[in-house]
């Protein structure tokens, strides 16, 4: 007869399928744990960079790079056109004023000065021509006039002597008459005569004036004709150093082209390249320094040009205290430039960090010194070594610095020893 078989209620299978379930349900709650939590990245302290941050004195400067040049520039042109004949000096000579440098010419210039020069001896020849006439016609009117003052002399004496004997009839009225007539008709000649000379006079003083200042005018056209002939002799307009002189012999040069410069060595600026983001920051007065041979010097800017070219632009800067010994023009020089008067804030060192968060967060580390956190901070101003704190850090915290590329988006680095 058959006999029931009882059924066992802890199978093999139904034991394993039990522990499946459980090892799943751990897997999932593991994975849900993490992915709830912070994400964390162990690094090693020696591959970091961990600066500390810090209260102390901030001036905010950017560097920028200046070129050594001579604190007055004159530049040679030529004054006047021509072929380059002779070259007196070379390149980089030490000159005195008025030394002179190239010698040009021009034929058409020279012939023009030799035609001028003969219409002044022209001028002046007529003029002493007319001079020389017009005192021989006064000299004849003057002979003229006493021949005519001594006829009337006469007229007159033997117009009153009849007119004495008419009253005593001695005499008849023709012969009186006679004489009357005389004596008037000299009267006349004698005040035509003077009429002439005044004339004659003022004639001549206005022709002479006039002549003179002709002669005056073509003296000046022929002292400037002789400065532009004077001028094909390029001279040194101060004392200074020539550089950069651009002529050869046998070479044309158009009038108002340039053959050189003059670089007056009284003294030193610094003309610097600046981007155009700080323009509107940069002014005159404005401080700055650089270390020439383990010392410091000292800057301010003296002009500046506000002509943007290839995102930059341009100021001169004086030195304000003792000029170093041993620079030469076109020497580079870097120079720091302070952009506000020095301040006391909190620092924190600048690093490769600013690349990845922009300055909107750092890795700060926590009192243990075994983690590195995320920190939202503010920055503010910027020099070559540090950033202004504005929120977010204290003195005395420490901070990560380097790179974060490697972090990728980790919120958390554990650091290790």
């Amino acid at each position: 007869m058959d006999r029931p078989i009882a059924k066992k209620t802890w199978t093999t299978q139904r034991i394993l399928s039990i522990l499946g379930l459980l090892a799943l349900g751990v897997i999932i709650y593991m994975a849900v744990r993490s992915s709830s939590g912070k994400s964390k990245l162990n690094v090693d302290t020696e591959r970091l960079m961990i600066s500390e941050v810090v209260e102390g004195p901030f001036k905010e400067f950017i560097p920028i790079n200046g070129v050594v040049m001579p604190i007055t520039t004159i530049y040679l042109d030529a004054l006047e056109g021509g072929r380059v004949e002779e070259k007196l000096v070379e390149d980089g000579a030490m000159l005195k004023r008025g030394q002179p440098i190239l010698r040009l010419s021009n034929t058409d210039l020279e012939l023009t000065l030799a035609n001028q020069e003969t219409a002044v001896f022209e001028v002046l020849t007529q003029m002493q021509n007319t001079k020389n006439n017009a005192e021989q016609n006064t000299i004849r009117q003057l002979n003229q006039m006493a021949e005519v003052t001594n006829a009337l002399e006469e007229a007159s004496r033997v117009y009153h002597l009849n007119k004495k004997l008419y009253e005593q009839k001695a005499i008849g009225f023709q012969d009186f008459k006679s004489s009357e007539n005389l004596y008037n008709y000299q009267v006349r000649r004698k005040n035509l005569t003077e009429q002439i000379l005044t004339q004659d006079s003022l004639s001549t003083r206005t022709q002479l004036a006039q002549m003179e200042e002709s002669y005056a005018r073509m003296q000046n056209a022929l002292q400037l004709m002789r400065r532009k002939v004077g001028d094909l002799i390029v001279r040194a307009p101060v004392d200074g150093q020539l550089t950069s002189l651009d002529a050869e012999i046998g070479q044309s040069k158009q009038k108002g082209e340039r053959l050189g410069q003059l670089d007056v060595l009284s003294g030193y600026k610094i003309r610097a390249d600046i981007d155009e983001h700080y323009i509107s920051r940069v002014f005159t007065g404005l401080e700055g320094d650089f270390t020439f041979a383990g010392k410091k010097y000292f800057l301010k800017i003296k002009k500046i040009y506000t002509q943007v070219t290839g995102g930059r632009f341009q100021v001169d800067m004086e030195f304000t205290g003792e000029v170093p010994q041993g620079i030469r023009r076109g020497q580079t020089l870097q120079v720091g430039l302070a952009l506000g008067d020095e301040s006391v804030v909190i620092l924190v060192p600048k690093g490769g960090f600013f690349q990845t968060t922009g300055g909107n967060w750092i890795f700060k580390v926590n009192e243990a010194g075994n983690l590195a956190f995320k920190q939202d901070i503010t920055l503010g101003r910027q020099n070559p070594n540090h950033y202004e704190v504005l929120s977010g850090l204290k003195p005395g915290d420490k901070v990560v610095t380097n790179s974060y590329e490697t972090y990728g988006k980790m919120e958390e680095l554990v650091l290790q020893r």
